[in-house]
């Protein structure tokens, strides 16, 4: 299930992941995530949604190489992830900045752990910021910056590494409607340009259909995919045009009608330690 067109190169996959926990004391282990496959093609935007505690999170972390499956296995070009990829970004709702950096060093950052030339990191610190509008506070510190132009300055900071594959867990979460619309446009103007490929957890529908190719949905946990919808209204690369399509609204109620099925418990399997 969930493949891009057969003629897209494969950037991210999942096959058949299977993530456990072991529980307090123990004796038996909490399923998060069951026998989940789906793959993202080269240049794609895909989001997951579905209820909370489903293991969305802990799909990202997976494909990060920051977990390790219990069963199945996480690919990046092809190749199965065996700890963090130089090759992959991950960008949280929290912005993490580190308060004792300005701006323009909180870009370079990750670039500087990668060990690129002093020249090449300011280049491209400096042309991040150009292109988000924050050129003028490259020498400001974060405490100095609203919530929205901190969250520009993590995704400037994701970027900066070139990376393949994105990965987003709800990064707008915490700023006010106005200034999240303009961030999603931000990121969606920056995906196409780049044509990089990207996974999004996110709990707004809206913001699911308004920047995705697909949607992906799954269910209570232990978490799988029930349902992939393919969003066939043009202008990704604006979300902000693309709300006013009436065929966003179509594809949010079809979400909605899929979430009130996916947080229905799915069959229960035995746990270990189950008699």
């Amino acid at each position: 299930m969930s493949s891009p067109s057969a003629s897209v190169p494969v950037r991210l996959e999942y096959r058949n992941v299977t993530m456990r926990f072991a529980e307090r004391g123990g004796q038996r282990a909490l399923t998060a995530v069951r026998g989940v496959s789906f793959a993202v093609g080269d240049g794609e935007v895909v989001s997951l949604i579905g209820p909370s505690g489903c293991g969305k999170s802990t799909l990202l972390n997976i494909g990060s190489g920051l977990m390790a499956p219990s069963e199945g296995t996480a690919l990046v070009d092809g190749a199965p992830v065996a700890g963090p990829n130089a090759h992959v970004a991950f960008m949280l709702q929290k912005d993490l900045l580190l308060p004792w950096r300005a701006v323009a060093e909180n870009v370079m950052f990750g670039v500087e752990i990668q060990g690129v030339a002093a020249a090449e990191r300011r280049r491209r610190a400096a042309n991040l910021l150009a292109q988000f509008n924050l050129a003028e506070f490259s020498d400001h510190y974060p405490h100095q910056l609203s919530g929205g132009m901190r969250q520009r300055v993590a995704l400037a900071r994701t970027l900066a590494v070139d990376p393949h594959v994105l990965l987003l867990d709800e990064p707008f979460s915490a700023v006010d409607a106005q200034t999240r619309m303009l961030l999603q446009r931000d990121l969606a103007q920056t995906l196409a340009r780049e044509q990089k490929t990207a996974l999004l957890i996110t709990h707004d529908l809206f913001e699911a259909v308004t920047l995705s190719d697909r949607v992906l949905v799954m269910s209570r946990r232990p978490g799988a995919i029930v349902d992939e919808i393919t969003i066939d209204v043009p202008g990704r690369d604006d979300p902000i045009a693309r709300r006013a399509d009436p065929r966003v609204a179509s594809y949010v109620a079809r979400l909605m009608e899929r979430l009130d099925i996916a947080h229905a418990p799915l069959e229960r399997q035995p746990a270990e330690g189950d008699a």
